[in-house]
């Protein structure tokens, strides 16, 4: 499953090997709402529902009932002012269906307080971009440049 190389092993030093999956899962919150049971992860697009079941089971110890896995297909669009196209890459999202005794819920990583601080340093940070702008009397160009 790895295909990192590892020290080869001599006689008398010690073996080291440790397990470094080539797969990798993203938690995510789903767009829409979902029973509590039901996680979403962003995988490897080489990772199968049996892949994921495994993984959740072997390093979190995390026992799904039901896994089912989509491909989204990324976006194509084409950049303002250019003649070609640009496609974003494509997304594997598993399902993850817990038992109904168990429910998962996203924590608060931002406390109360914090986002009172962060709302005094966003006001602090718009009330300093109107003062500036405000200066500035011939958009485009500096406001050290004007003559007044």
């Amino acid at each position: 499953m790895s295909t990192r190389w590892y020290p080869l092993y001599q006689k008398g030093n010690p073996q080291r090997r440790v397990f470094l999956p080539n797969f990798w899962l993203k938690l995510v919150k789903p767009e829409h709402n979902q029973p509590k049971n039901i996680l979403e992860f962003h995988c490897s697009m080489e990772m199968t529902k049996f892949d994921v079941r495994n993984y959740l089971e072997k390093i979190y110890n995390i026992h799904p009932v039901y896994v089912y896995t989509r491909i989204a297909l990324g976006k194509t669009y084409i950049p303002y002012g250019c003649k070609f196209v640009v496609k974003d890459d494509d997304v594997k999202i598993a399902y993850v269906t817990l038992p109904k005794t168990e429910t998962f819920t996203f924590p608060d990583i931002i406390s109360k307080d914090q986002e009172d601080v962060n709302a005094k340093i966003s006001q602090n940070l718009e009330d300093n971009f109107r003062e500036f702008s405000g200066k500035n009397k011939t958009p485009g160009f500096p406001s050290w440049f004007s003559h007044s």
